[in-house]
């Protein structure tokens, strides 16, 4: 996708943002889900842009959101809103609209830029990484884990299945449900692209997924499981460099008990012991690679913690503690909301750490942004060089005593 015309200095920074977001594929997403029926002024592009607002600016309210949209009302055609919409417009959108439609469009932006990418290590296994993260929630909207108060009340609770592409460092699949769920629930709906490296915790243990994901030549690395039965079908020799890397033990096993193998298939493995010279802790891995070094073999699991990473990222960015509705709807939007707010910034913190010398980090990258968001600046020359740009600005603002162009349009 080439950048030359979609950034521009006649409109906002959020307004160039949203260009990442091409109308038509919102207008396919709102006919599919027929989230625009009998709707006269609020409709699914406009409830996008408001919640985005939401989330840029972590609007902890339907007041500040209002109210902020109000602040900028000349603002807003830039945005493709044609007036601020009322407190009551936007509760009632995120009652009745389906979350589907924001789920869908948060898959179909990481498509468009990630999934027609070359890859960039054509040589190598495409990481990804499952794990989960629960949002607690203060009324039992979405049934939450664990067991009742005394008073036999519960918090509920969201939890948000991810599939993270380690590469880009974006979920390139998501999956909402109540925290009540179990966390194997998420690999039903599961595609991973063959050739792959997979990396998950004891939680997606699945013999009946290690078998489909063989097939697929996809590589997996995990924990055991501490009730995991398997039998030993070689010793590995261990060589100094892997003993100097903490390696204890290397074997080929075979996963499953004799004789239940019609409802548990038994899985052909490898287990390896490693200490952690750190911390003095022994882990055990299981991988079905033949090829890997058993030190690799821990230090692809080391890199789940990238996921890990990816959800403070996200609950700190992002307010997902307050939420602009009651319902379990409104509470699915948020989160798609602070999902994609989150996949735009990461697409432009690509981009422009292609043209930086000094590269920014993702939390002062969307500072940035957070605090010029309605400023009309060209985004990525500003981004590759914040300060020149703003000196210039300063400098047309001082020659020309205003901001406007003989169009009218906004510096």
């Amino acid at each position: 996708m080439s950048y030359k015309h979609t950034f521009f200095t006649g409109q906002p920074i959020f307004s160039q943002i949203l260009q990442l977001i091409p109308r038509s594929m919102v207008g396919r997403l709102a006919s599919h889900h027929q989230s625009d029926r009998y709707v006269k002024t609020f409709t699914s592009w406009d409830h996008m842009v408001a919640m985005l607002y939401q989330g840029f600016f972590q609007c902890l309210s339907l007041r500040e959101l209002i109210t902020g949209l109000q602040a900028n009302s000349e603002r807003l055609r830039h945005l493709g809103l044609s007036n601020t919409p009322r407190r009551s417009t936007v509760a009632d959108a995120n009652i009745r609209r389906s979350a589907a439609f924001f789920e869908h469009l948060y898959h179909a932006v990481y498509k468009l830029h990630f999934n027609s990418l070359p890859d960039s290590r054509p040589m190598d296994k495409k990481m990804f990484i499952i794990d989960s993260t629960t949002i607690s929630l203060f009324s039992n909207i979405m049934h939450g884990a664990g067991s009742y108060k005394r008073d036999g009340r519960k918090k509920g609770g969201a939890k948000a299945h991810v599939l993270l592409d380690s590469d880009h460092n974006i979920p390139s699949f998501v999956r909402i449900t109540e925290s009540k769920h179990n966390d194997l629930v998420f690999l039903r709906n599961l595609h991973i692209e063959a050739d792959s490296l997979l990396v998950f915790d004891m939680a997606y243990i699945n013999y009946l997924k290690f078998i489909e994901w063989d097939k697929d030549n996809i590589t997996w690395v995990t924990r055991e499981k501490a009730d995991a039965y398997y039998v030993v079908t070689d010793r590995k020799p261990i060589d100094d460099t892997s003993l100097a890397a903490g390696v204890l033990e290397d074997k080929a096993i075979i996963l499953g008990r004799p004789g239940n193998e019609i409802t548990t298939p038994m899985v052909p493995a490898r287990r390896i012991k490693f200490k952690d010279e750190t911390s003095g802790k022994i882990f055990i891995f299981l991988t079905n690679s033949t090829t890997l070094r058993p030190e690799e073999v821990a230090a692809i699991y080391k890199k789940r913690w990238q996921i890990e990473l990816l959800f403070k990222r996200i609950k700190q960015r992002y307010p997902l503690k307050y939420f602009l509705g009651e319902t379990e709807n409104a509470i699915r939007i948020q989160i798609w909301a602070a999902l994609l707010c989150d996949l735009l910034i990461q697409i432009i913190f690509n981009k422009v750490n292609q043209k930086r010398h000094a590269k920014w980090s993702y939390a002062n990258l969307a500072a940035m942004i957070k605090h010029h968001l309605m400023t009309y600046l060209k985004l990525i020359p500003f981004l590759a060089n914040p300060d020149k740009i703003l000196l210039q600005k300063r400098k047309t603002r001082s020659q020309t005593g205003t901001l406007f162009d003989k169009q009218g349009a906004l510096f």
